[in-house]
């Protein structure tokens, strides 16, 4: 597996975005918070992590929903996934939304998210008068039947 080194400052207290096993995809972020946050039902609220960092070009980070707090407690990312851009260089906020029926408290600490750092491709695009056809047509959502 190829390690692709990431140039990042860490102005919080708190360890590095770290990968939980040696084959996990998304490496698990923390809040850093001056004190801790009641989220609400159906509340969000930008979460602040003291990470900054300089991707490469040609590569994204990617902020994702840990299923663990999504199953548990309906705590999600209201703009899964949330994308930081290789030219961003602010402090990376996580916008994390309440789906439950329960007030959801936000810890210093607490691990929030997950970030996966992925390539991606700029396209050019080719207006043309029609595209290829295929078996499925244009059949959306559910056209293949009920089950």
């Amino acid at each position: 597996m190829d390690k692709l080194e990431i140039k990042i400052i860490n102005k919080s207290h708190h360890p590095l975005p770290a990968y939980a096993t040696t084959e996990s995809a998304g490496m698990d972020v923390r809040a850093f918070l001056s004190h801790p946050i009641v989220l609400h039902p159906m509340e969000r609220v930008l979460v602040p992590t003291g990470l900054y960092m300089q991707l490469p070009a040609g590569y994204e980070c990617q902020i994702r929903p840990r299923s663990g707090l999504a199953l548990k407690h309906g705590i999600t990312i209201a703009n899964a996934p949330g994308t930081v851009d290789a030219d961003y260089r602010g402090e990376i906020g996580v916008i994390v939304i309440n789906l439950s029926k329960e007030p959801f408290v936000i810890n210093d600490g607490e691990r929030i998210c997950q970030m996966v750092i992925a390539p991606y491709t700029h396209v050019k695009w080719n207006q043309v008068d029609r595209i290829d056809e295929t078996v499925r047509g244009d059949g959306g959502f559910g056209h293949t039947g009920v089950d």
